[in-house]
């Protein structure tokens, strides 16, 4: 809600333009024993009551105050929905105590200084006709609270259906061939009649712990303390799953109701308690904006985010399986300092393009399951390390119109070849080409040379284009990439 808040008392409103009006889209106590409503136009509403005090509608604020009272609500379910523009859904089915969750909700919302309808139903459905019209039971509901078209709700007013009570004993058919084949499947979601699941904000973690504090700690050494016996519960879940995670998030629930959520995430399995201690110190070191306890934190839970296979490992003796694990945890600290998209790996692609054969992936990402190119042992490497995008033209001199570049000139340079060793042949890929249209990989065939110059220099160039055949008469030569 932007601007402030009007002296108690005093009838508030939000307004915002619709239908090419300004209209009433929320109201307070006041404006509402007044007799002013959502949808009312704004001339209308100070006709009626002048002494209205409105502000401009925020609906991107009030959807991220929604998203972090959904954030909050997460102490007390995984499965928590927003149902926009002003309702909470969370599934308690199953979680202990539903009463005392319905209470200590009651009492968070009030300490905030808000007020809010709260309803629980055996679907969700339910559950917000039963909050937004504060009625004991669904049958006394109005129709409106199926959620309707207008034109809908209108018809069935006008042939004296007003209520849930009077649709839920009448023959679905008729309704259905009447006011449209909606309306049944509405109201059978409204009266339990089917199976109605929420689809939650955050997809639940196949292993969560959490601790619960009778008093909130606010010490950063406590906090981490905690973490680490988590970590402990969290090693102990994923040894009988035969399973290692690669996400890990922490997060801490203040009193005040705000979450800070800290994720680490690894280049392979793990689950060493002693590594996930290490990463979250070092991730809480790393915060630009520092951890802010407040009033302290009264839950902090631990889950693992994505999981992968992990077998039992026995170190070989010569040590190789060490420095691959010294490696991942090198890997993880730099990722979780830097972010884990700065350190990045490349992989092969399955293609025979050379521009095209490697990309660039962050390294806690799948590698693709091609392979690469490698050179005889004792042979030069078939590719350089550097290669130019695009590659560089060059002017050749050659011994045979199809023969092997004898001389070229690059940067004002001239280069004597003293050594050379190809053609490799590399032809497009022809099946990238549809009616003549390149669709990317396709062009002209290219004959590849590793050359040497007389100061040991050694390059790759390459000629475009067929000399002897019909691809192009006056084919153009090409560096590509430098070896050495």
């Amino acid at each position: 809600m932007a601007g402030l808040a009007p002296p108690e008392g005093t009838p508030f409103a939000l307004v915002e333009k619709i239908r090419g009006a300004m209209r009433l889209t929320a109201v307070d106590v006041a404006a509402l024993r007044l007799g002013l409503v959502p949808g009312l136009t704004l001339a209308d509403s100070r006709a009626r009551v002048p002494e209205l005090v409105v502000s401009d509608a925020a609906p991107a604020e009030d959807a991220l105050w929604l998203d972090w009272l959904a954030d909050a609500c997460d102490r007390y379910s995984p499965s928590v929905a927003i149902d926009p523009p002003q309702a909470l859904i969370i599934d308690i089915t199953g979680c202990a105590l539903e009463g005392d969750i319905v209470e200590d909700l009651k009492k968070r919302i009030i300490r905030q200084g808000f007020t809010a309808n709260l309803a629980c139903a055996v679907t969700p459905d339910a559950a917000i006709a039963l909050a937004q019209y504060g009625m004991n039971g669904i049958l006394h509901l109005p129709v409106a609270a199926l959620r309707v078209d207008p034109e809908i709700h209108t018809a069935l007013r006008r042939a004296g259906l007003k209520t849930i009570g009077d649709l839920a004993d009448r023959p679905r058919a008729p309704l259905a061939a009447r006011f449209g084949t909606p309306l049944p499947h509405l109201l059978a979601r409204l009266l339990g009649e089917q199976d109605v699941h929420i689809i939650p904000r955050r997809v639940p973690s196949p292993v969560v712990v959490e601790v619960r504090f009778a008093e909130p700690i606010a010490r950063t050494e406590d906090m981490l303390s905690t973490l680490e016996n988590l970590a402990h519960q969290v090693a102990g879940a994923l040894i009988e799953q035969s399973v290692g995670g690669r996400c890990f998030e922490a997060a801490l629930f203040r009193s005040d109701g705000h979450v800070a959520r800290l994720k680490v995430e690894t280049a392979g399995p793990v689950r060493d308690p002693a590594i996930l201690d290490r990463l979250f110190r070092e991730r809480i070191d790393a915060l630009s904006d520092p951890l802010d306890p407040g009033f302290g934190y009264d839950l902090i839970r631990l889950a693992v985010r994505v999981t992968e296979p992990l077998a039992p490992e026995q170190l070989r003796l010569e040590g190789g399986a060490l420095t691959d694990i010294e490696l991942g945890l090198l890997i993880d600290r730099l990722g979780t300092r830097l972010g884990k998209t700065r350190i990045r790996k490349f992989a092969a692609a399955d293609t025979h393009i050379p521009e095209q054969a490697a990309f660039e992936l962050p390294i806690v990402e799948v590698a693709p399951v091609s392979g690469w190119v490698r050179s005889e042992e004792g042979e030069p490497p078939l590719r350089p390390i550097h290669l130019f995008d695009p590659p560089h033209r060059i002017e050749v001199m050659a011994g045979l119109p199809d023969g092997p570049p004898r001389r070229f000139r690059w940067r004002r340079t001239s280069h004597d070849i003293t050594r050379y060793e190809g053609p490799e042949r590399i032809a497009a890929e022809w099946w990238r080409r549809r009616g003549g249209h390149d669709l990317g990989g396709g062009g002209l065939t290219r004959d590849y040379y590793r050359v040497e110059d007389m100061r040991g220099r050694r390059f790759w160039v390459f000629r475009h284009g067929l000399q002897g055949g019909s691809e192009k008469v006056d084919p153009g030569w090409f560096l590509h990439g430098i070896f050495a």
